[in-house]
Parts: structure tokens; sequence; C-alpha cells
């Protein structure tokens, strides 16, 4: 849910939350939290790497958290909070600063509820959702305006659905997962066979009557499309994060605690095991195998199964390695092709 700015803290105070070495002015006070090159007198912000020292040396940060190797980097902080690793400190302290936007439980009167709906204490239905009938929601669940719950479809505890959702029949969501706005759920998936209609060939649609389901603790992102099974079921693990823009065709199986980042699109019947992480742009062809922990970079194009724990790149995808020497050959190409035109016109002269 989005957040909102909460009470100030003092220098003083964040150190004894982060168990940190404060150096500086205890008393300054920030509110907020800003990266370095933003940072006003009352930011907080962080220095983890020495690549962003310049800008430690500019910022105009009120308490900057920082990593014990470059606590002497110079600047005009007030205050500075040596700990061991900034990242891990900024986040155990975003909740002390960002409050979540709490929404009022009940149904709203404008929403329009079907029949035999099962929904749990303290749930949050807004004006405009639709939720269609033999729905189950469980306990503390948001469904923000705009959103269409599909008939029988399962939503666990703590869910968070954005505005203009759509959920498909039947789906299956676990508990404490987010889908954002324009995420379509369970539609079906792209799937034809050509047969002769009336002395005509025609593309015939495959019934899909399969389900989408997905685990606990899933986030997807925002415009997202992911198709319900044929007959097998489409599964996202437990604890996997879609970034926005993945198309994720039926019968796809996603492991538990994937990472999938922006337009990575899955063609039909796809196997990824657990811990797998895809770069921007990535597209896997159908019925290909991903083995557990494997890396797939940004823009490569996955046409066979890819071992366990192995990064490729390229396309077709090769392991890396073997994907940068094929990449620089081929940069060399217009060095050498240079070369032959000037042997051949030796060879005329």
């Amino acid at each position: 849910m989005s957040q909102q700015p909460s009470l100030s803290m003092t220098a003083a105070e964040l150190a004894e939350a982060t168990g940190g070495k404060l150096v500086g002015d205890a008393t300054v006070a920030v509110h907020a939290i800003a990266p370095l090159d933003r940072a006003g007198p009352e930011d907080l912000s962080f220095l983890a790497s020495a690549r962003y020292a310049s800008l430690m040396e500019d910022t105009g940060a009120g308490i900057v958290l920082v990593s014990p190797e470059l606590k002497e980097t110079g600047g005009r902080c007030k205050a500075r909070i040596v700990v061991s690793n900034p990242h891990d400190a900024l986040l155990a302290l975003i909740p002390r600063f960002y409050r979540p936007v709490v929404h009022p439980t009940g149904i709203h009167p404008a929403a329009r509820i079907g029949r035999n709906v099962l929904v749990g204490d303290n749930v949050c239905i807004e004006a405009g959702a639709v939720v269609e009938d033999d729905v189950v929601i469980g306990e503390r669940t948001w469904i923000a305006t705009q959103t269409v719950i599909g008939a029988g479809t399962k939503l666990g505890d703590d869910c968070q659905i954005f505005p203009q959702v759509v959920v498909y029949p039947h789906t299956r969501i676990g508990s404490r997962c987010i889908v954002h706005s324009g995420a379509r759920l369970g539609s079906d998936g792209f799937g034809y066979v050509q047969k002769d209609v009336g002395g005509q060939m025609a593309h015939v649609k495959i019934p899909h009557v399969g389900r989408l389901i997905v685990g606990n603790d899933v986030e997807i992102g925002a415009n997202c499309a992911i198709d319900r099974g044929s007959v097998d079921d489409t599964v996202i693990g437990a604890g996997t994060k879609i970034d926005n823009l993945v198309h994720i065709a039926h019968n796809v199986r996603i492991g538990r605690l994937c990472l999938i980042t922006a337009q990575v699109g899955f063609a039909g019947s796809v196997r990824v095991e657990d811990g797998v992480t895809f770069g921007g742009q990535a597209a896997v062809a159908g019925h290909v195998t991903i083995g557990a922990g494997a890396r797939i970079a940004g823009q490569s194009g996955v046409i066979g199964d890819v071992p366990a724990g192995e990064t490729w790149s390229g396309y077709p995808a090769r392991p890396h390695k073997e994907a940068l020497r094929a990449s620089a050959a081929l940069f060399k190409l217009p060095d050498l092709l240079k070369r032959i035109e000037q042997l051949l016109e030796r060879v005329k002269l």
C-alpha cells in the first residue's frame, strides 16, 4: 500500500535504533528518506558504495548512514551513523519513517457482491469493486476500487489487490500477496488447433479448464498477464516477485523465490525451478526447463533447457562466457571484412 511520512527521528535515536556509531550532531532530526543527490537537511540518506562517494561530498542530507570503510568520506552533513550494512539499516528504518495507509474495514455500499461470498474479518472492499459468486476472501485483505474478482476465486489473508485488477474465475491466490493495478490473472491462454470447418481451414480455440494458482507472499507488478492452464494448472511459487509488464502463458510453472523483472515473457508449459532470476525483456520458448538458481540475462532468448545454477545470456541464449566470446568475435567482423577487401584489392593489382 502507499505510505505517508511519519514522525521525525534524531541522529541519537537513529544510532540507537541501528546499533551504529554516531559521528556529529546528536540532535539533528530528519523525517524522510532520500538518495544522496536529492536529500535535503531534513532527510536521511545512505552511502554503501565507493562509487557514490562524490555524491556524499555534495549531499544536503541531514544524516547519512555510512559503511565502516567509507566513514571518512568528506561531506557537509551534520551527522553520520556508521553501520556495518547501510542497506539493511535503511530497510529496518523505513517503517519508522513511513506508515502504511490504513483502509477502513467493511464493504462499501457501492461495491457489488455476489451470492455465497465468504468474507474474513477486517476486510476492505472499496466502491466500484465487483466480487462475483462463491468467492472466498481471507482476513485483512484489501480489494481496491474497480477491481473484479471472478466467481469461485479464493484469496488468502492480508492480500493487497490494487485498483483495476481483474482476477478471472476459479483463480487461487495465497496469503500476503500483492497484485498491482492493471494485472490480469487467470485469462485463457493462446491455444488453437487448425481444423477444417465447413470446408475451410480455421483456428479453433482450445478450451482452457485449468486454473491459475498463486502461492503465498507473491508480488505481481502492474499490467502483468498470467494465463490459466489449458488442462493443467499455471502455478506461481511462494515468495516469487514479478515486475511490471510480464506475460506468463498457460501451464507454466514458476518455482519458489524467483525474481522476474520487467517485460519478460514465458511461452506455454515452461518449467522454472526455485530461485531463478530473469533480467528484463528475456524470453523463454515453450516446454523449456530452467534449473534451480539459474540466472538469465536481460534480452536473452532461451530456446533450450538451462542447467541449474548457470548464468546464460544472448540470443539464442547460451552460457554467459560463451555468449561473451561470440559477441566479441562478432564485433571483430567489420575489421576482418575490411582486411579481406584490402587483400582482394591487392590481388586485382
